[in-house]
């Protein structure tokens, strides 16, 4: 509160009277008032101020280290006007909220040297009624005539202090102290504290959102760069910093400025920074960068900003992400992650138990991976399970069908493919940098491509159908084979090279006819999981029932026993499972239009696992009826 100016003598009076006699004038200001009866509660002495609240060296420089950006600021503002603040003998405070003096700028406060101040609590319990006190008591700025401080030694000048306050809440106080009776500029001397107070607000309130948004920048997945014309650094975030160190560029100590890119980027002058200078701006661009320890691609943004007179551009922003980040945050936003644990594979028997372990032990070093056994035995589902248990977790698991397409098709999805100039698609093996890819059906690569990717895994690199560009790629490969990959080998039937980058770890998953022990709780663990995954009441498998199951040799393995307890249980109306509910065909049925129909004649022939004999047992014809259909429709009998 700015008040005018008031009869010392008057304020002396109303000042003794209070002192001496606890009597309160009508005429004394109100906020003065309640500070003077505040003081004389705190029962604070009358003739000198007191320092008894002193922080320790240690703890002030604590304090200021903690507070040095207000310091440093208000430091710099009055660096200007020291020769006013000399003129009229005045000396400059910052207080923190706690009332303790941070800094002393000009003249003695008090006539007290900056370090008997400096450290001092000059809240009104410790030194009574004073600018200060008001101040920080109603948040408001408040001129005090010499005669209303508490303490006799202070009343030879006048004081005036201010609040600052940062994001709606007091953080500080600035104070200006007159220290003898001289014919002050009341005005000037307000202007210069409001200006002061105000510039250190702004300062303040914008490092608060400079902080905020470097924050928000350093926690996003892409490097920024603020870059000016030349290609010097200004501004790179965490990520733009780590990426500019790893390319040799140096960081100026306590700065945001880094080294000029012409110094670490080869190919500078073709890229779409040097063109943005030009006013061509560019958006989500795949720009390759040429540098002296690697050749690095990302999917680049550039902005150009303001421009002078001459329309010349400034500067320009740069937002890029590395294209192995881009890979791996699609992968995950994708769902290329594992679905199952190694844990989550059912088998408590020896023979599985004994797999199971091998392959946690797999996991954990940074061989390739061959997982070898017949269809349906659960291949892809452990190496989900070894994806999830070795060091590369945390990136992509990506999956390829190696049986799926043509040759051409299949090369493509694997490397990635440049369709013209403008179009280049990453490939699984890309995709899956950081991460595992897993090869299912490896024995129908062909081997030109199997030498191919032979030689990108031994160099760690690769080169995109139609380009000449080599990647690097960072992957382990987990194949998955349903026969045995090496006697293909031997037959000149599969890569070699391949096969020897492949077989480092080799894992066999048996038979479910080989680990009979197991599937009374595989089969109670499938149908857990179809009540959990389909919010239907569990039911429960009878001891019969499991008899049938284990006495069945499961051709197709678990996938078989997969499809046959799905089958009985969305069509069984009881909360038990019978062996009358179990089809070892699954939907198909001796009645079923077989004969008629290749489609349902197929899915009979392979829950028989191609075996004439069981399936004319399943169907209930003669071997001589069925290889009539077999050659109808094209099949081969076993």
């Amino acid at each position: 509160m700015i008040r005018e100016h008031r009869s010392r003598t008057k304020l002396e009076a109303y000042y003794e009277k209070f002192a001496q006699e606890g009597v309160l004038d009508p005429n004394v200001h109100p906020w003065v008032a309640d500070s003077w009866q505040q003081s004389k509660r705190y029962g604070v002495g009358l003739e000198k101020m007191k320092i008894a609240h002193l922080l320790s060296r240690e703890e002030f420089h604590e304090l200021q280290a903690k507070h040095e950006d207000a310091i440093s600021y208000l430091a710099h503002l009055s660096d200007g006007i020291k020769e006013f603040f000399q003129e009229y003998n005045l000396s400059l405070l910052l207080i923190d909220a706690d009332s303790t003096v941070l800094k002393s700028y000009s003249l003695p406060f008090y006539q007290m040297t900056p370090g008997e101040i400096e450290g001092a609590n000059v809240g009104i319990e410790h030194v009574g009624t004073s600018s200060i006190s008001v101040a920080l008591e109603h948040k408001a700025p408040f001129w005090m005539f010499g005669p209303e401080m508490w303490v006799k030694e202070c009343q030879l000048g006048d004081a005036c202090s201010a609040p600052v306050m940062v994001g709606g809440e007091l953080h500080y106080i600035i104070t200006l102290v007159s220290m003898e009776q001289v014919a002050m500029p009341q005005d000037a001397v307000i202007s210069l504290l409001f200006t002061m107070r105000t510039a250190l607000e702004s300062h303040l309130n914008d490092a608060i959102r400079i902080k905020a948004d470097e924050a928000i920048l350093d926690s996003t997945p892409f490097a920024v760069y603020h870059v000016l014309p030349g290609g010097e650094v200004a501004y790179a975030n965490k990520l733009g910093h780590t990426r500019l160190e790893g390319i040799g560029a140096k960081r100026e100590p306590g700065t945001h400025r880094t080294s000029n890119l012409n110094d670490v980027i080869m190919n500078y002058q073709h890229t779409p920074i040097y063109k943005g200078f030009r006013g061509v701006p560019s958006f989500n661009k795949e720009v390759t960068w040429i540098t002296p320890a690697k050749t690095y691609e990302d999917i680049t943004t550039v902005v150009p900003l303001e421009r002078d007179e001459d329309q010349a551009v400034q500067s320009v922003v740069v937002v890029s992400m590395p294209i192995e980040d881009l890979r791996t945050l699609v992968a995950h936003a994708a769902g290329y992650t594992a679905k199952y644990s190694l844990g989550s594979m059912v088998g408590e028997g020896t023979t599985f138990a004994s797999v199971r372990g091998k392959a946690a032990r797999v996991a954990k070093n940074k061989h390739h991976v061959l997982i070898q056994g017949e269809a349906g035995t659960g291949k892809q589902r452990m190496a989900h399970g070894i994806h999830q248990a070795s060091n590369r977790a945390a990136g992509p698991l990506i999956t390829l069908r190696c049986g799926d397409t043509t040759q051409e098709l299949l090369e493509q999805e694997l490397f990635g493919v440049v369709l013209n100039a403008e179009v280049s698609h990453q490939g699984r093996l890309e995709l899956a940098s950081g991460g595992t890819l897993f090869l299912d059906e490896i024995e129908k690569m062909p081997k030109p491509i199997a030498k191919a990717l032979a030689k990108a895994l031994a160099t760690g690199k690769a080169c995109r159908v139609g380009e000449t560009v080599e990647r690097h790629i960072d992957v382990r490969i987990i194949a998955a084979c349903d026969s045995d990959l090496k006697r293909l080998t031997e037959r000149g039937l599969f890569d070699g090279e391949l096969y020897e980058a492949l077989s480092k770890s080799v894992i066999r998953v048996p038979a479910l006819r080989s680990r009979r022990e197991d599937i009374p709780k595989l089969a109670a663990h499938i149908v857990s999981e179809l009540a959990e995954q389909h919010q239907m009441a569990p039911k429960k498998i009878l001891p019969e029932t499991e008899k049938v199951l284990r006495e069945y040799d499961w051709p197709g393995n678990i996938k078989q026993l997969q499809s046959v307890l799905e089958y009985a249980f969305f069509n069984t109306n009881d909360d038990v499972i019978n062996p009358h509910d179990i089809s070892l065909m699954g939907d198909v049925k001796p009645d079923n239009k077989w004969k008629e129909d290749k489609d349902v004649f197929v899915k009979a022939w392979q829950a028989a696992g191609g075996n004439v004999s069981r399936l004319a047992n399943l169907l209930n014809v003669s071997r001589v009826t069925l290889y009539r259909y077999l050659k109808k429709y094209g099949l081969e009998k076993k």
